[in-house]
């Protein structure tokens, strides 16, 4: 589920070939592409919980991104990723482990924030699923489902009808279990410097270092 879970950040914070693709449903999230796109770097504080097929909700952890072109940061629970644009830094804290792999963007396999909100173009049907309503405000609901098999059944995404901004995104397994994730504080074009997205291991003493380059 751990894995899950960053993928589905990673995912969301990264239009299609096709056949019957949902027209409304394409504007939309070529509009939210575009609005995310246009943004020289951001910064996101989100919450994530699990819920099961009976529809209780699990315990509520929170969560740090940030993204400045192909660098990101992201902090969950018990896991930090880093990518400095040319190497990943995946630090388990558990463990006390940290892994490095090569970063390589040509990769389809490689989800990321670098890739801001374009994944929907390749491998994704999508449908629009209406409307919905948050503490009075208003948010289109689309629906995505891999064209390939895999751990992942289906996302949802609720997006902002007036700014274009992702409020919510659910990630279902092929279990029919979700986990849902909540954005609650957004900051669009903030100050990061590239150091920001650097594994220093100086600042985590006794950390085993696995180089896989």
């Amino acid at each position: 589920m751990r894995k899950l879970a960053v993928l589905a950040v990673l995912v969301m914070f990264s239009a299609v070939s096709g056949f019957g693709q949902d027209s409304k449903a394409g504007a939309i999230l070529d509009a939210m592409s575009a609005k995310y796109k246009n943004m020289k770097s951001f910064k996101a504080d989100f919450t994530y919980a699990p819920v099961s097929t009976s529809g209780k909700l699990g315990r509520v952890r929170s969560g740090k991104i940030a993204v400045k072109g192909v660098k990101f940061k992201l902090n969950m629970v018990g896991q930090e990723i880093y990518n400095n644009g040319s190497d990943i830094y995946s630090f388990v804290k558990e463990t006390n482990e940290v892994n490095i792999t090569e970063y390589d963007s040509s990769e389809e396999s490689q989800f990321s924030p670098a890739n801001v909100y374009t994944i929907y173009k390749n491998g994704y049907k999508y449908t629009y699923k209406g409307s919905t309503t948050i503490s009075g405000k208003s948010y289109d609901v689309v629906e995505l489902v891999p064209k390939n098999s895999g751990n992942m059944s289906k996302l949802e995404i609720v997006v902002d009808k007036s700014t274009k901004e992702i409020k919510r995104w659910s990630i279902w397994d092929r279990n029919s279990s979700k986990t849902v994730f909540d954005i609650s504080s957004f900051t669009p074009n903030a100050s990061l410097s590239d150091s920001y997205f650097n594994f220093n291991t100086a600042s985590y003493p006794g950390v085993e270092v696995v180089d896989l380059r």
